[in-house]
């Protein structure tokens, strides 16, 4: 039986190691590193470490399609008080500016408030990738309340400003859920000019294609949820999607990953390199283990070997200048504009 065939079969759980069987079997895309060459751009490596971005867990009241997490309400892998106090002292020894908090639904981990307070109280700038729609269920109606006080930059999932598409993607009825939550945000504050609560709309296709210009989308957003809605946000950043996970399943499934993976890696931009949020960031996964992007986090591609490895062992000068690991799924941030937490890369 191929690969692709055990893939079908046990999918959406499938392993790491199988998914990445599956990226190296394609013909459609050359190494990574082989582009990188190509562009006298190997080997790559890490500048210091701005960003900890701490995964809590795969536990979310959601189960959207393109979840490259495979995160839902029946998962239980979920962040212990040991480890994220472990990451609160690699802040507290580290000159890191961002704690950068994702899931799952960070929100919905023991310790997601803990995070907060302690980055807060260290000083540190403060993310929260929200789903929006639980600050609506029950048990979390707290939460704008306690972001706002604390005054946590949101991220927040909205893939599209029409209802159908988002529904399409995330799950029936939660486009409305979604509307309802930014404007409990725009409320308090957030997306306000000069609120200093920050507001960004992430959009990520629906489908095996490249997102557009995020600034062209950003203004039609815009004008559209403000028209609709009375919604106001910050920034929207566009996010190409990775095929790794349930996303890389339907692909298979379709027998759409050769043409995908084809469009990524011939949309290869030089360009986009120098602003890989791997360069910049470090991964800690719900267990303490250290990785170079959430995304090698799901394929459990680990840091290089001869620095430290978990969150315990965090020393950010032997953490500078590592190498990075990379694989296939790597061409999905340096497609066109670029991708990546922060949105495009380029202009």
């Amino acid at each position: 039986m191929t690969t692709l065939s055990l893939l079908r079969r046990h999918s959406p759980l499938a392993s790491a190691a199988t998914q990445l069987r599956v990226l190296s079997d394609c013909q459609a895309a050359p190494r990574f590193t082989d582009r990188l060459e190509l562009h006298g751009l190997s080997p790559l490596k890490a500048g210091r470490v701005e960003v900890l971005q701490v995964n809590v867990g795969r536990v979310c009241n959601q189960t959207c399609t393109h979840c490259h997490v495979d995160a839902g309400p029946d998962r239980r892998e979920a962040m212990s008080q040991e480890v994220a106090e472990a990451c609160l002292r690699a802040l507290d020894t580290a000159d890191i500016a961002t704690l950068d908090i994702t899931g799952g639904a960070p929100e919905m981990n023991p310790q997601f408030q803990r995070l907060v307070v302690g980055a807060r109280e260290q000083g540190r700038r403060v993310i929260d990738r929200c789903n929006l729609t639980i600050l609506l269920a029950p048990g979390y109606t707290h939460l704008p309340q306690f972001l706002a006080d604390h005054q946590v930059e949101v991220v927040a999932s909205l893939p599209c400003y029409l209802e159908d598409n988002c529904d399409r993607q995330r799950g029936d009825g939660v486009f409305r859920r979604s509307i309802e939550a930014i404007q409990l945000l725009n409320a308090l504050g957030y997306g306000k000019p000069d609120s200093g609560l920050p507001l960004t709309l992430v959009y990520n296709p629906t489908g095996a294609k490249l997102p557009p210009d995020q600034q062209a989308l950003e203004a039609l957003y815009r004008d559209e949820l403000l028209r609709r809605y009375g919604i106001e946000f910050t920034q929207l950043h566009t996010i190409t999607n990775v095929p790794i996970s349930r996303f890389l399943d339907e692909l298979v499934a379709a027998d759409r990953l050769h043409d995908y993976l084809e469009t990524l890696a011939a949309s290869f931009n030089p360009l986009t390199v120098n602003g890989l949020m791997c360069r910049s960031m470090i991964s800690v996964d719900w267990r303490g283990a250290l990785y170079d992007c959430d995304f090698n986090q799901m394929l459990e591609m680990g840091v290089a070997d001869g620095v430290p490895s978990t969150i315990f062992e965090f020393v950010e000068a032997e953490l500078a200048g590592r190498p990075i690991v990379t694989a296939k799924h790597c061409f999905a941030c340096t497609a066109g504009a670029g991708s990546g937490c922060g949105g495009s890369i380029v202009e």
